[in-house]
């Protein structure tokens, strides 16, 4: 029973995440490619709606993207994401972006899924700007593209390009409802990760040395927990990082729990003792 619902074709009806009802708009509208011939193009069709209170206004404050204030709801930063890299961050917004957009992209009303993208845009600037700590302007003066987009730039064979964040009026043009892959996303998320490419880069990120033997990820449970009395502390809250690449020398170190000393000391006090 609580699956059966017997109401007017009139009113609405909710199914698979849509509205629909059966319209009674009597409204004359000219039909398209033939002169001077109108018709009731509307009336007794079925109307697929967009619930936006229910559903999207749901996701966009469950998933921390905005919050109502004195009754708007205002795009506020995520800070899941401030520890992600700058092509994570806009893979992931334009992922749930186009994901939606592209699901109700059969609504008569896909129009109301314009504020869903202005929300999700600002939502997505100000994460940057508190990741950069800077205003939003800045964060646009920063990723603007010449041609007016902006969006996050990486380097690939054939060159410097660009991921530009999503427009909700995509989804209405999508040939399929599914959300689009990129080639970048691709490659950072099942080839290569961000550590790796940290490991491979043979610098530590602690005393910059660039000749050690190995190199090591130390890694902690909480940014916040840390005191900021040792250098290696203060790095990791200067980054806002829970890990740190460094050289097996300055790993030792950190996990002696001694002060780290100056380089050249430490490397006579090595070969002194071998």
């Amino acid at each position: 029973m609580e699956k059966t619902l017997i109401t007017h074709s009139n009113q609405y009806v909710r199914f698979l995440g849509y509205d629909i009802r059966v319209r009674r708009d009597s409204k004359i509208k000219p039909i398209r490619g033939i002169n001077r011939c109108t018709k009731r193009t509307l009336l007794s069709t079925v109307d697929l709606s967009v619930p936006f209170e229910d559903k999207i206004q749901k996701f966009i404050i469950d998933n921390g993207i905005a919050k109502i204030r004195n009754g708007i709801l205002e795009p506020v930063h995520r800070p899941v994401l401030l520890n992600c890299t700058d092509l994570e961050i806009i893979s992931i917004y334009n992922a749930e972006l186009r994901g939606i957009c592209n699901y109700y992209g059969l609504a008569s009303d896909f129009y109301k899924l314009s504020y869903f993208g202005y929300l999700m845009e600002y939502s997505c600037l100000k994460t940057f700007a508190n990741k950069y700590k800077c205003h939003v302007s800045g964060v646009l003066r920063k990723f603007r593209e010449g041609k007016g987009r902006w969006g996050v730039f990486y380097d690939s064979k054939a060159g410097r390009r660009y991921m530009y964040f999503a427009k909700y009026s995509d989804g209405k043009k999508a040939k399929r409802p599914v959300d689009l892959m990129f080639d970048a996303a691709k490659a950072y998320g099942y080839t290569r990760t961000t550590f790796e490419g940290r490991l491979k880069a043979k610098s530590c990120e602690l005393c910059g040395t660039t000749g050690s033997s190995r190199y090591e990820l130390h890694h902690v449970n909480k940014v916040k927990n840390l005191k900021g009395k040792n250098p290696w502390e203060r790095a990791m809250i200067a980054k806002r990082r829970k890990t740190l690449a460094v050289c097996w020398e300055c790993h030792y170190e950190i996990h002696d729990r001694r002060v780290l000393v100056d380089r050249a000391a430490m490397e006579s006090r090595i070969l002194g003792n071998r």
